[in-house]
């Protein structure tokens, strides 16, 4: 083993818990005992040694090796076969248009989102279907949980500490989906960003929690989305004016209407950019009349542009539903992709 590491000896299972618990070294749910055996199961299915470098966080230049988050990952429930994708994830979220430092530290109380694609997601058992953001399945809650312990445990990233977060939301544990790839009428959310089909990628965003929403009685695509843009513009009203990267989860029963239409994603991406937008006098209607000034016909839209809005096709078979998920504070955090198994100093695609 080459291993660095420093070594503890317990006498059971649930001296671990305790023992990790007390160090704050958990989430506040039990965890798996990081033995050398299975934190190097993990390096090996990824093919990393110990101390290969991960990435550096930008703000307090924090040093993540293979061999760190890997103890991490087995914390949180991974197998070897899910390491590569927590690999991605993080390399995503240490690259400088991300801001994890900003994102992670914040009184809003953002999470970090993150989206698979690719072949990996039917390797690992991924599923987009049914509770897609929820426990969907155990690949995409293990990597979504191994985020908020590499945060607490590699970058301190703890609550009352450099996680500042005045309320929070259940996303903090984890906020993993895989895109429902095979029942989608578009190309991928990661060939939509610029990596190729037959590759596997993750894009991560700071995102608040999930808003849901409910648009049974039409099937023109205009009308549908005008309920999800309702939702981003009660956002902007509520929350943030800042423009950014907004994500919407559009279920199946909704995508078959786009479909039947012969609707793009960029066909979406374009009619939510011009519609999904607010005045600023229209926050007088939200108790935050005192802001507005003499400034009330000024024009705040949701998206820089349309290509910031990720369109994700994930959620079981039946019901009108469908999911906005904000940003955390507009253009401060992009959101970012890397393709599976890319080096350190590959380019990532943020906008």
């Amino acid at each position: 083993m080459s291993l660095a590491s420093k070594r503890y000896e317990v006498e059971d299972i649930l001296a671990a818990q305790e023992f990790y618990h007390s160090r704050k070294w958990t989430d506040g749910l039990p965890v798996v005992p990081p033995t050398s055996d299975a934190v190097q199961a993990c390096l090996d299915w990824a093919m990393l040694p110990a101390e290969h470098l991960i990435g550096i966080e930008p703000v307090r230049e924090r040093v993540i090796t293979a061999e760190k988050l890997a103890i991490n990952a087995v914390m949180a429930g991974c197998l070897p076969m899910h390491f590569p994708l927590v690999v991605a994830t993080v390399t995503a979220m240490l690259q400088e248009p991300f801001l994890v430092h900003g994102a992670t530290a914040s009184t809003g109380g953002c999470a970090v989102f993150v989206v698979i694609n690719g072949p990996v997601r039917q390797e690992v058992g991924m599923s987009g279907s049914f509770n897609a953001l929820g426990s969907s399945d155990r690949a995409t809650t293990v990597i979504g949980r191994t985020v908020r312990l590499v945060l607490c445990n590699l970058l301190d990233v703890r609550p009352g500490e450099i996680d500042r977060s005045t309320l929070g939301h259940p996303g903090k544990l984890s906020y993993c989906i895989a895109e429902d790839e095979e029942d989608c009428p578009w190309q991928s959310l990661s060939e939509d960003r610029g990596i190729p089909r037959d590759a596997s990628a993750v894009t991560v965003m700071a995102a608040g929690a999930p808003r849901q929403l409910m648009n049974e009685w039409t099937t023109k695509p205009e009308e549908i989305l005008d309920t999800f843009c309702a939702e981003i513009k009660a956002n902007l009203r509520h929350y943030s004016i800042y423009p950014g990267n907004y994500a919407i989860v559009i279920p199946p029963q909704l995508r078959q209407h786009f479909k039947d239409a012969g609707w793009s994603r960029r066909d979406i991406q374009e009619y939510v950019f011009e519609k999904a937008r607010i005045l600023r006098r229209e926050w007088a209607d939200v108790g935050k009349g005192n802001v507005v000034g003499g400034r009330g016909d000024q024009e705040y839209p949701a998206l820089p542009d349309p290509e910031h809005l990720l369109v994700i096709a994930a959620g079981g078979p039946a019901g009108g539903f469908g999911a906005v998920i904000p940003p955390w504070l507009g253009h401060k955090s992009k959101a970012v992709t890397v393709a599976v198994g890319a080096c350190l100093d590959c380019e990532p695609i943020a906008d």
